[in-house]
């Protein structure tokens, strides 16, 4: 898996919910192949239709089940509630040696959004991990975007944590965290993947509290070359 060879096909699962929706259309913009997964081939391919009349001619995200997705992509882009990672993880499983899978998924409380919940594995990255083997590359990412920016063309003032299981992860990661028009930080090990998931919930609390809509992180004091 290198960030040298020609631009992998990515699978977003959970695109057809805003998160992944949003990060397909920035994705489809630098020039890369989509295909969002769903349960669903129809909802997939609907979602898919969606995306197309909103990025015009010359782009074609196309849709699929989840595990059909998956098996055709090289990376794959987790963007579901928690509540159905395992299940999706698993029923993927099959098709997921070799490969590097971007989780952005965020272990919220039910009831409680704005108080930080960690699973038993310390983080659903994690979990995934523990899910997928060794087999497969994790990374985690995008815990902290609001899907609202994602659709505008305008850059984000928000900046994007990434940890995962090997520098190679990491180094993919922040390149596509690139050609979707953010700021990534390689933030570590994949353990320390329960801090980004974590602000989520914090941020949650500061929408609330302060009355915005997406409120975001930037690292300061250091510099990228």
């Amino acid at each position: 898996m290198s960030t040298e060879s020609a631009l992998p096909t990515l699978a977003i699962l959970g695109g057809t919910g805003k998160e992944g929706k949003g990060l397909a259309f920035r994705w489809c913009k630098a020039g890369y192949r989509v295909i969002l997964g769903s349960r669903s081939a129809d909802r997939a391919a609907g979602s898919a239709q969606e995306l197309q009349d909103l990025l015009g001619e010359g782009m074609h995200p196309t849709g699929a089940t989840n595990l059909d997705a998956a098996s055709t992509a090289e990376v794959v882009v987790l963007t579901v509630p928690h509540s159905a990672h395992r299940e999706i993880l698993e029923s993927i499983k099959p098709a997921m040696s070799g490969k590097l899978l971007i989780d952005a998924t965020v272990p919220l409380e039910a009831g409680s959004p704005t108080r930080v919940h960690a699973p038993p594995a310390g983080s659903a990255a994690q979990e995934a991990r523990l899910i997928l083997g060794d087999n497969t590359q994790i990374a985690a990412a995008f815990h902290t975007i609001s899907h609202e920016h994602l659709f505008r063309g305008e850059p984000i003032e928000c900046d994007v944590l990434v940890t995962g299981t090997t520098a190679e992860a990491r180094a993919l990661t922040l390149s596509l965290v690139a050609a979707a028009g953010l700021q990534g930080w390689d933030a570590g090990p994949l353990e320390n993947s329960a801090v980004s998931e974590g602000l989520t919930s914090v941020l949650i609390h500061i929408n609330k509290k302060y009355g915005s809509r997406h409120a975001g992180i930037r690292i300061t004091g250091a510099k990228q070359e």
